[in-house]
């Protein structure tokens, strides 16, 4: 996949993201942070919870349950998770993202 992100995300710190073959540059702050993700593998994610996640995607596909309710995703589309709400999903080779995530 060529380089989605230019110099000045490339420039933040990466984010320790313990899933395969992800790229990921984190901006952070006390109320929240925002995380630009690449993935160069398939990734299937387990059932889990968390502060509310809100993805604008920006290449490939994701596909979402989200309280019970499935969805694919693609370029341009975006997604809100609320806090505390459980999902899982899978992550197709060749997804990126900006993450915003509550904390």
């Amino acid at each position: 996949m060529s380089e989605i992100f230019p110099e000045p995300i490339r420039s933040l710190p990466e984010a320790d993201i313990p899933l395969e073959g992800v790229k990921a540059y984190l901006s952070q702050s006390d109320t929240h942070q925002i995380i630009f993700m690449t993935f160069e593998k398939d990734v299937d994610l387990p059932e889990h919870s968390h502060a509310a996640q809100i993805g604008i995607v920006l290449e490939g596909r994701i596909d979402l349950t989200i309280g019970g309710t499935r969805r694919s995703y693609t370029r341009g589309d975006r997604y809100y998770i609320p806090e505390g709400v459980p999902h899982s999903g899978k992550i197709h080779a060749g997804y990126a993202d900006i993450t915003f995530f509550s904390v």
